[in-house]
């Protein structure tokens, strides 16, 4: 019988540049919203931010115990981070947002939406009948 692969080992046969953007998105959409809390018209953002974070990896670790690693993974960035883009976009719009903190949305945004990008594809091309698990993973 073949040995079931952790999340890490699934990632490490993928190759480097997603460990490597999978290390980015860490600092970009958990780390990153951390030191908005800085600045109080920032604060709301910085919650909304963190708490989905944190509870779409806790999905993610979830969903590939028990499905291993399939492009429907993405599906929890997909529901919690739609929104907030949204909530992104409507905040940098205005002008009550600090230079510094408007920089760090910036780059938590452009995180997000990178990483929408490649949720959306794999969601898409698992609905299309692209299922199979990563060999070993499950």
């Amino acid at each position: 019988m073949d040995a079931v692969l952790t999340m890490e080992q699934a990632i490490a046969l993928l190759p480097a540049w997603v460990g490597i953007w999978l290390n980015w998105m860490m600092i970009g959409v958990v780390f990153l919203p951390l030191a908005l809390f800085v600045w109080r018209q920032t604060r709301l953002a910085a919650l909304l931010s963190v708490l989905p974070a944190v509870a779409s990896g806790l999905c993610v670790h979830f969903m590939f115990e028990k499905m291993g690693y399939v492009k429907l993974l993405g599906i929890p960035h997909v529901i919690l981070w739609t929104p907030l883009v949204w909530y992104y976009l409507t905040l940098l719009r205005g002008d009550t947002i600090p230079t510094i903190a408007r920089y760090i949305m910036y780059v938590i945004l452009a995180t997000m939406l990178v990483s929408l990008a490649f949720d959306y594809t794999d969601l898409i091309r698992y609905i299309l009948g692209e299922r199979a698990p990563l060999a070993g993973t499950i």
